[in-house]
Parts: structure tokens; C-alpha cells; sequence
């Protein structure tokens, strides 16, 4: 019998391998993610320098260094005790609207994913539709029904509408991950005697960690950068988010734009921390069924 020899194998035409790039498309690739990182991290940057400058070096060296650091600014702000109120108002009203959130929208997606009900079809796209609608084109209804329940200047008049805006996109992200876990273990857990809630708690939860930090930074985020409903809903100055809280630099003929440039930097800074401590998880939830 005739052997035939073993040839080497080119890993550029070998199926299943793409080709390397050439070199002038890797350069063209890395110029533009350079191009999108510094449309993000520019603004970032020139936000905390301008709040470490003096007013009138703000308005004559918008985009330089500081001729003067001052660090003040930030320190004035750290020290003082409404911000932590309203740090403390928007981290409650953020986990509120995180926790209503996951719960609702999880248990909603595992049913429209695993159960089969008629009509089931037409409730998820009716929850669906809420995508088409922002919050700002129903404030003066919501603001109607908040006021006729009671819950103007609290928290759970802005809590809520947050959620009911938030269950639409939460809602589609877990269905779609719910749909992409195995068969095999809904089979095997319904053997086992478990029934939709035994699955549900058990066995999707534990496995859903990636979708659940996707679902909970975009509700968190959403609710920490809140602007309109707060205003709208809340009257009381204990009760103001952060957002609210630029409006004490403002004053009636001047606005201190260098502390509003500093507050803004130091609240911000919670939802970076927590986006880059959460950042595989989100990839991992958001490519959740690209590839099986």
C-alpha cells in the first residue's frame, strides 16, 4: 500500500481559519478604536480638569491645564453634607429600581421563555412596545397617576416609573438568554421532581450571572443619571438625586460652572467603578447566544 505523505498545512487556507488581516487593516482597525476611546475619554478628562480650575481660567483655558490647581473645589464638595444626601438619595432610589427590576423582569422573561400560555405571544410584545415610548413623552399622565396613588415627593414616585419603563429591554435581554440554556436541564429538573419555581430559583438564576450584571448596570445607570422624573416627581430638597443637586451652583445672575464640572466628575465616578468591575459580565450577557 502506497502512504501517502503528510503535507503541512498553510494555517492562512486551512479550513475554518479566516485569514490574518493585512497589515494596513489591523493599522486602520487600531486608528479607530483609538478615535472612539478618545471621543469617550476626552470629555471625561476635560470634566475633572475643569473642576480643578478657577472660574475665569475655566472660561479662558477651557481645554488646557489649570494655571492654578485648585483642589478645593473637590474638597469643598467631599465635605459637604448635602452631597452625601444626595449620593445617599440616588444610591436608594438606583437600588430600588435595580432589585424591582431584576426580579420582575427575570421572572416575566423565564416564563415567556419555558412556559406556554395562550396569549402569551401577545403579552410579550405588548411589554415590548414600551421600548417605542420614552419616559418623557408620558410625564404628564404619569405625573396625573403618581399624584391620584399619593407618591409625589417620595422615592417610589420615581422608583416605579422607572421600572415600568426599564421592564421592556430587561425583559427581552433574560428572554433571550433563558432561551439559549439547555433543554436538558429543564428535562432534568422536572425529573427530579423540581417544578418552575424550584427551576427558576435554582437552576436559571445561578446560571444567569452574567445577564443579571448586564440588566442590573443598565437599570443602575438609567436610574443614577435620572434627571427629568425626579424633577417632576420630587419637591423636597432631602429627597433630590444627584442630578438635581447641580442646581445649587446656579445662581441667579452667575452659574459656578468650575463646581458644577467638579460635582459632576465625583458623581459620576460610582458608575464607572461599577461598569468596569462588571465589564465581562455584560459582554458575556450581551453575546449571551451569539455563538452556541
Amino acid at each position: 500500500m502506497t502512504e501517502i505523505a503528510a503535507q503541512p498545512i498553510d494555517a492562512a487556507t486551512a479550513p475554518g481559519n479566516g485569514r490574518r488581516p493585512s497589515a494596513g487593516t489591523q493599522t486602520y482597525l487600531y486608528a479607530s478604536l483609538v478615535i472612539v476611546a478618545g471621543i469617550v475619554i476626552v470629555p471625561l478628562v476635560m470634566t475633572a480638569l475643569g473642576g480643578l480650575k478657577t472660574l475665569g481660567d475655566l472660561r479662558g483655558n477651557p481645554f488646557g491645564l489649570p494655571s492654578t490647581w485648585m483642589w478645593s473645589n473637590y474638597g469643598d464638595i467631599i465635605v459637604s453634607q448635602r452631597y452625601w444626601l444626595q449620593m445617599g438619595n440616588s444610591l436608594l432610589i438606583a437600588g430600588l429600581t435595580v432589585f424591582l427590576t431584576l426580579l420582575f423582569a427575570s421572572m416575566a422573561a423565564f416564563t415567556f421563555a419555558h412556559v406556554k400560555f395562550f396569549g402569551s405571544d401577545f403579552l410579550l410584545n405588548y411589554f415590548l412596545v414600551g421600548l417605542m415610548f420614552p419616559a418623557a413623552t408620558a410625564i404628564l399622565p404619569l405625573f396625573i397617576r403618581i399624584r391620584d396613588l399619593g407618591l409625589l415627593d417620595t422615592y417610589w414616585g420615581v422608583v416605579l416609573p422607572q421600572v415600568a419603563f426599564g421592564l421592556g429591554m430587561s425583559i427581552l435581554l433574560f428572554r433571550n438568554y433563558f432561551k439559549n440554556l439547555p433543554n436538558e436541564l429543564f428535562d432534568a429538573a422536572f425529573v427530579d421532581g423540581a417544578g418552575y419555581l424550584g427551576f427558576f430559583w435554582h437552576i436559571c438564576l445561578p446560571l444567569s450571572r452574567p445577564i443579571i450584571a448586564t440588566v442590573g448596570i443598565i437599570s443602575f445607570v438609567g436610574s443614577w443619571n435620572s434627571y427629568i422624573l425626579p424633577l417632576i416627581m420630587l419637591n423636597s430638597d432631602s429627597k433630590y438625586p444627584w442630578p438635581l443637586g447641580i442646581m445649587v451652583y446656579r445662581g441667579e445672575f452667575s452659574t459656578d460652572w468650575q463646581l458644577i464640572l467638579a460635582f459632576i466628575t465625583l458623581t459620576i465616578l460610582p458608575t464607572v467603578i461599577v461598569f468596569f468591575a462588571a465589564q465581562k459580565h455584560i459582554i458575556a450577557g450581551l453575546t449571551a447566544g451569539a455563538v452556541k
